[in-house]
């Protein structure tokens, strides 16, 4: 493919002037068997480029390791937009936001006491190294020099909302030349921030959903000359538990796509295809008050969480449409999807009782966080014996993220961080009882200063004012879940395993819909859905009809407190809850 060059007066692709017509499509928030599919939808609206971030965290889950394999086959996503005669805006961070856990970085950077991440700490750009080392020569090929799709790559990302330092940025912009970027590079920031988040000779583009001429006129006042790009020019917004689900007028956000190119900039859709934070990976905010993100990235976008194409994604193609060439060929259909079915769980496991499934516990005077254990997602159990009998109050610095506090296996209160809860007052029945402490990483925070965000419990622990030492730590990763050996069993106290099959003729979408189930997550075939959470809004996961097969599929819930059913339902649409007024 040609190079992309950036000249005064705009890009040029094969020395001739070119606009770059882009949608946000994340490779790791898709089944790797539905890659097609969404990047032919992206050629069908009439774009020519689409756009990925890549997340540090999945890449690379320890120190020392590097995948890039099943989901993560970041080569063979390229080779697919290639052959759908696509370019690629790659961005690879190390900083990446997204809603994704940690934005990207991986936990194990704060194993480091005091490091700085997003700065030259030469901790931190000694990681981002080995990071671009890893990821970035099985990429040459692809890259527009060596013939293959990717014609720009993202330095940082948003780094003005964050920090002030070119010199930072510069050895960023030096480590993606050492390691054979040799493409244009781009940074992106919102108006207010482009001054702090740029570099100078690198080209510098703008993030909106709205106030197109004040946003471009932001970013042509600090940049005279060269392209105008907004690169995230956002037509939805992601949602958090508790909240209300976000949508924007479809005719709203297409009228603000004309305007953007009828002033003859360059646009990245954000988002054209959100799709799931499968697993645990969705992040949280905190400007004061953390809030979780939820497991949908459904972003009310121009494909919805199953691909399928939604009234937004052909008004925008009737814009494209009037600026470049759209393929003459039908918006395509939605997709089968599953009949609606209830499947009883009529086995179940107490998770406390599943030993396997818990790494080894570490004895220490205190508890130790999730970085400490090596750990990146899912709990810890704490243990410790409590000294007396009678009226307690347990007191914690600070919790990160959820605690669920059980005395001899009875549960006896929850301390939430999103609440600024810090104590718990309850009776123990005996002196040395048992204090079980279950701790739930709920998302590391993706923005801001937050991102220093360890897990666990963290601080100092007392019980009726005095000090409890001589604790257990037991990491839960939930990276897998086989052989539970559930059984049929009466209701179970405490956090628990529940389990069915249904039958199945032919693979299709669904959603999983958890109505009566209080919080905890899903797994179908040991695919993890995510997380679920009676709080809203969401109140179905999407079921990829790859992870299905004919024949007799097995679903798994982990049920944290307690449910008024033991069936969940199949439908045949979701349910992301009440949109905002």
């Amino acid at each position: 493919m040609p190079r992309l060059e950036i000249a005064d007066d705009g890009f040029r692709l094969d020395d001739r002037p070119f606009r770059i017509i882009s949608g946000g499509l994340h490779y790791f928030r898709v089944h790797p068997d539905q890659w097609a599919d969404r990047l032919h939808k992206a050629r069908l609206l009439g774009l020519n480029t689409v756009e990925t971030y890549v997340p540090w965290n999945l890449h690379a889950p320890r120190p020392g390791a590097f995948r890039l394999d099943g989901g993560l086959d970041l080569p063979r996503f390229l080779d697919l937009a290639a052959a759908e005669g696509l370019h690629v805006l790659l961005r690879p961070g190390p900083y990446i936001c997204a809603e994704w856990e940690g934005g990207g970085l991986p936990s194990w950077l704060l194993d480091e006491d005091g490091i700085a991440l997003r700065s030259r700490d030469p901790r931190f750009l000694a990681a981002v190294d080995g990071y671009l080392a890893a990821l970035l020569p099985p990429l040459k090929p692809y890259l527009a020099g060596a013939g293959g799709p990717v014609i720009a790559v993202q330095l940082e990302n948003e780094y003005g909302a964050y920090g002030d330092d070119p010199a930072y940025l510069a050895d960023l912009a030096g480590l993606l030349r050492t390691h054979g970027v040799d493409v244009p590079l781009f940074t992106c920031d919102q108006p207010a921030d482009l001054a702090r988040g740029g570099l100078d000779g690198v080209l510098r583009t703008v993030n909106f959903g709205s106030r197109v001429e004040a946003g471009l006129d932001a970013l042509r006042r600090l940049q005279p000359t060269g392209p105008l790009m907004c690169s995230e020019f956002w037509i939805g917004w992601f949602d958090r538990w508790g909240a209300a689900h976000t949508t924007r007028d479809p005719a709203d956000a297409a009228a603000d796509l004309d305007r953007l190119l009828a002033a003859g900039a360059s646009v990245n859709i954000y988002m054209l295809h959100g799709g799931t934070n499968f697993g645990l990976t969705s992040g949280a905010n905190d400007k004061g008050t953390y809030r979780p993100t939820v497991t949908s990235y459904d972003y009310d976008a121009l494909l919805d969480e199953a691909g399928d194409p939604t009234p937004k994604y052909e008004a925008f193609r009737e814009v494209i449409a009037r600026y470049a060439p759209v393929p003459d060929e039908p918006v395509p259909a939605p997709g089968p999807k599953l009949a609606p079915t209830v499947v009883e769980l009529d086995a179940s496991a107490a998770l406390f009782d599943r030993t396997s499934l818990f790494g080894r516990p570490v004895r220490a005077d205190r508890p130790l966080t999730m970085e400490q254990l090596g750990q990146s997602f899912g709990f810890v159990r704490y243990e410790a014996e409590l000294p007396t009998a009678g009226a307690t109050v347990l007191r914690v610095g600070e919790v990160r993220d959820r605690a669920q506090v059980f005395v001899d296996g009875q549960p006896v209160g929850v301390l939430e961080r999103e609440n600024h809860e810090h104590a718990l007052a309850f009776l123990t029945p005996r002196s040395g009882a048992r204090l079980t402490v279950l701790v739930e990483n709920q998302g590391r925070v993706n923005y801001g200063t937050g991102i220093h965000d360890r897990k666990g419990l963290l601080g100092r622990v007392t019980v009726n004012g005095e000090d409890l030492a001589d604790w257990s730590s037991s990491p839960l990763p939930l990276d897998g879940i086989d052989d539970l050996a559930v059984a049929p069993t009466g209701p179970l106290v405490g956090p628990a395993f529940h389990q069915g099959s249904f039958e199945l003729a032919r693979p299709a979408d669904g959603y999983l819909a958890l109505d009566g189930w209080t919080k905890g997550h899903a797994w179908v075939n040991g695919f993890p859905l995510g997380r679920y959470w009676s709080r809203g809004p969401q109140t179905t996961l999407y079921v990829p009809a790859p992870v299905l097969r004919p024949g007799r599929n097995d679903i798994t819930v982990l049920e944290l407190h307690a449910t008024t059913t033991r069936t969940v339902e199949l439908r045949d649409r979701p349910d992301l809850g009440p949109a905002e007024d």
